[in-house]
């Protein structure tokens, strides 16, 4: 009994003095083998009561209703049935119902979603965890991020507090609360997988894709739906799976909830929103790149070209520069870049580190927008035109193409004429079937659009081309 007892005595006296302050036992080499022992208190396991029951009612479902058009008609008779309808079937309007989710955002009743949740909805209905209904009001879209903004007319509401989605750290442990299959507020757990990740874009179309990747189950009906961390904090809106079957495989990303705050306030604040644009192409480091340039490390991005009175050139970044941190995050990817800059507001700066040469050198960069008002004139002469920029073709590149008139796209940037697979380089001839001469042809034809604008012209090959899309 004596032996037992001055033997584990001697064992906690020898534990006491191994672990350190953060609980984790000193390495120990045993037999050429090393061991490491982590004490990890109550606080550490993962509990999710807390998150799940303080975030769960403000999670709503939402109930989008569109319109279709059909051809199918049944013939009215049976001359109808043989020999077909005079003028061909009459399109029938018939309705559409989907569904996604929400985040209650603030107690009087504005909603985070998904774009495409409710893309093209007629009618939105938003049902609270305690099961009243209200019609919710579409604020605003943002199809670059997929994030769209609901209000619904009431106060006192349950919400979610914004989080810090850049403090998440990789296998950090979070929730998923959404209405997937119609199941409301269902709450499935996982950690963070990934974080920065990035999806093919087939469209064309602008996005901002910096996602946080999870294995907490997702499936149709959770967009827009939550994703919480431990603390009951909003770090993400879950967006997108990858699946060959349609149903969670394993794979959910989710808007990191810095993109989603910016974007949410912006729509609350201006109607639209105000984007910062640094204005590089970019391309992730590869080991020929690395090799040319002798870098140290693989993380960061080379700007390929720096565009013409941007933000980027008027700061002094040249195009061969390797960017590698703006203000104190740092840049390993392309994606990385556009959740840095997606943050900012045009004519907020921050400090651009960029290697040149072998060193590192520091830039302070005022960041310009892509809303300016159509027609605002530049410094160059160009006329801003949703998001991109317009001038008067100059003689040469008339003549280069056998015309006589026209107005040149000098500059894609994101706004409707990217959306729309407009190119840098195309010649206007004709707006809504007004001939253009000049960037203020084209405005004042815009000006009297009340729906559509339809351009037609002439694509930097030479082709006749068209584009269009809705204002």
């Amino acid at each position: 009994m004596l032996s037992a007892l001055i033997g584990g005595l001697t064992a906690y006296a020898v534990v006491n003095v191994m672990v350190d302050k953060n609980g984790a036992v000193a390495s120990e080499n045993v037999s050429g083998a090393q061991f490491r022992t982590v004490n990890l208190t109550h606080d550490n396991w993962p509990d999710f009561t807390y998150a799940a029951e303080s975030a769960v009612d403000a999670v709503v479902y939402v109930k989008v209703t569109s319109t279709a058009s059909s051809q199918q008609q049944a013939p009215s008779s049976i001359f109808d049935f043989f020999f077909g309808y005079p003028q061909g079937p009459a399109p029938q309007q018939r309705e559409k119902v989907g569904s996604g989710s929400g985040v209650i955002i603030r107690e009087d009743g504005y909603i985070v979603t998904n774009n495409h949740v409710i893309d093209g909805a007629t009618k939105i209905e938003v049902t609270l965890n305690s099961n009243q209904t209200y019609p919710a009001t579409l604020v605003g879209t943002d199809p670059a991020t997929d994030v769209a903004l609901l209000k619904i007319e009431a106060e006192g509401l349950p919400y979610i507090p914004f989080g810090d989605s850049d403090k998440l750290r990789l296998g950090e442990w979070v929730i998923a609360i959404g209405s997937p299959y119609d199941l409301r507020s269902t709450i499935t757990a996982g950690i963070v997988s990934a974080k920065g990740r990035s999806m093919p874009n087939y469209t064309g179309e602008f996005k901002i894709e910096s996602f946080i990747q999870t294995d907490a189950a997702v499936n149709p009906g959770n967009s827009g739906g939550a994703l919480v961390d431990k603390n009951g904090n909003l770090v993400g809106i879950n967006t997108a799976i990858i699946s060959q079957t349609g149903s969670y495989t394993g794979y959910s990303f989710a808007v990191p909830s810095n993109i989603v705050r910016k974007i949410a306030y912006d729509l609350m604040d201006f109607g639209s929103v105000k984007r910062a644009v640094l204005g590089i192409v970019m391309q992730p480091i590869d080991d020929k790149i690395a090799d040319e340039l002798k870098l140290s490390s693989r993380n960061g991005v080379y700007i390929n070209e720096v565009s013409k009175s941007g933000a980027a050139d008027q700061a002094g970044i040249k195009a061969g520069d390797v960017l590698v941190a703006i203000d104190s995050t740092a840049i390993t990817t392309p994606s990385s870049v556009q959740e840095a800059v997606s943050k900012f507001s045009p004519g907020d700066t921050a400090t651009v580190t960029v290697i040149r040469d072998g060193k590192e050198m520091k830039f302070d960069v005022t960041f310009k927008g892509t809303s300016q008002d159509n027609g605002t004139v530049g410094d160059d002469g160009s006329v801003a035109f949703y998001g991109s920029s317009i001038k008067e073709a100059s003689e040469e590149t008339l003549a280069k193409y056998g015309l006589k008139s026209g107005v040149e796209i000098v500059e894609l940037g994101p706004g409707k004429l990217m959306e729309a697979g407009a190119q840098e380089g195309f010649i206007i001839q004709y707006v809504n079937e007004h001939q253009v001469k000049t960037p203020q042809d084209v405005i004042d034809v815009v000006k009297k659009s009340k729906r559509t604008v339809f351009i037609e012209g002439v694509t930097p090959s030479g082709r006749t081309g068209y584009f269009g899309f809705g204002i």
